[in-house]
């Protein structure tokens, strides 16, 4: 059975690296829902954070229910009942437009947790400065639905609202976000120095925990930025917390050729359980589990097996097209090169795929959804999730 391995003390590597940057700069750093919420892995590492950031009411509830911390809300757009919701237990609630402010602001203004101050509302700010290269994840593009442009709020009535709020970073260094918050503070400057302001959300796309990450610049930012405008700071990583913590296991069920390709059918799908292969795009690492021998360059050991990683080499006579068994003509993982031939019932695992994969999973065309399984510390995995026909069947009925 096909099934998402997340280690709890890859986990805990990470979130330790992040705590130990919010001590450093002094600010704080939650979960971004978004990018990971497998709510089973929270208690091992809910230490470390400060709580949880959510997309709007549902991940609210999961982290009120499940992290048990500060809970900071933005949505793009919110309905009544959800802001009469969100308004009993949110922390922060941040709006993404004037119009969607200004037709909710008396609701939460009179509300007994704003007026105590245990309630603070913000806006999400577009500095218009694009860092990144991907336009599919570059909230500053022309025309952009995420985020208040300086333009639109000259002149506005900004009474209630003491935090921004700005997200324009994916997968990026601190390099990025030093041009960001530069665009930050020649465009909205004039309101973090007032009095009236008393919080910045940097958002997330920082890669905190990659070898390379320079930590020390981060830091030194957010310092700065606290020291400029005398203001709380915020930083809301998914990837961060969860990148390198876990893998998709899958099994080959076919193995033919066409038009020149050896071609392999695996029990999990691109579209339905990766799909970010297909939208970001990108190659994901793949490891073919050889039980026993030593690995081959970077592994990972899982209950003790060994992944040998897939090489890239043109040379290598094992190359596959690798698919997955829904009728989509482009449910196609990639090309991957392994160091034998594969069989029908190897295992081959695919790298990284905690993140942002996760929280995207489909059962299209009924097909089974892989298990969630946590790897302890001391190796023992735990199946915390198995999917069954009726998960598939009662989620449209």
């Amino acid at each position: 059975m096909a099934s998402f391995i997340v280690s709890i003390a890859a986990l805990k590597r990470n979130t330790t690296i992040l705590r130990e940057t919010a001590e450093a700069a002094g600010c704080r750093i939650v979960l971004a829902l978004k990018g990971f919420s497998c709510w089973k892995s929270f208690p091992y590492f809910r230490d470390d954070l400060s709580g949880c950031c959510a997309s709007g009411l549902w991940e609210a509830f999961l982290a009120r229910d499940y992290f048990g911390k500060q809970v900071l809300t933005y949505s793009p757009g919110y309905i009544e009942s959800e802001i009469r919701e969100l308004c009993e237990f949110t922390h922060h609630l941040d709006f993404n437009s004037l119009s969607q402010w200004y037709q909710f602001r008396e609701i939460v203004m009179n509300h007994p947790r704003f007026l105590s101050g245990e309630m603070h509302c913000g806006l999400r700010v577009n500095p218009e400065c694009s860092t990144g290269d991907t336009p599919l994840y570059d909230p500053c593009v022309p025309g952009s639905r995420l985020g208040i442009t300086a333009d639109q709020l000259v002149g506005a009535d900004l009474n209630g609202l003491s935090g921004l709020h700005f997200h324009t970073l994916c997968e990026q260094n601190s390099d990025d976000l030093e041009k960001t918050l530069a665009a930050i503070d020649e465009k909205f400057g004039h309101l973090l120095r007032s009095e009236q302001f008393t919080y910045l959300n940097m958002g997330g796309g920082h890669w905190i925990t990659k070898p390379f990450y320079d930590r020390e610049r981060l830091i030194r930012l957010v310092r700065e930025t606290k020291a400029r405008y005398d203001l709380e700071i915020w930083l809301e990583p998914g990837e961060a917390v969860a990148i390198h913590t876990g893998v998709l296991r899958a099994t080959v069920l076919d193995l033919f050729d066409s038009a020149g390709y050896r071609l392999a059918i695996l029990d999990i799908s691109a579209t339905a359980h990766m799909p970010d292969v297909l939208e970001m795009p990108y190659h994901p690492d793949a490891y073919l589990v050889d039980a026993g021998k030593v690995s081959v360059g970077p592994a990972v050991t899982l209950a003790g097996e060994s992944y040998h990683l897939s090489t890239e080499d043109p040379a290598s006579p094992h190359r596959y097209r690798i698919g997955g068994p829904t009728c989509l003509a482009g449910d196609v993982t990639g090309d991957f090169a392994f160091h034998r031939e594969l069989k029908v019932g190897d295992v081959i695992v695919f790298d990284d795929m905690a993140h942002y994969t996760m929280v995207k999973t489909t059962t299209f065309n009924g097909v089974p959804h892989p298990d969630i399984v946590l790897q302890h510390e001391d190796g023992r995995l735990e199946t915390v999730r198995e999917f069954t026909y009726a998960d598939f069947r009662d989620r449209l009925g």
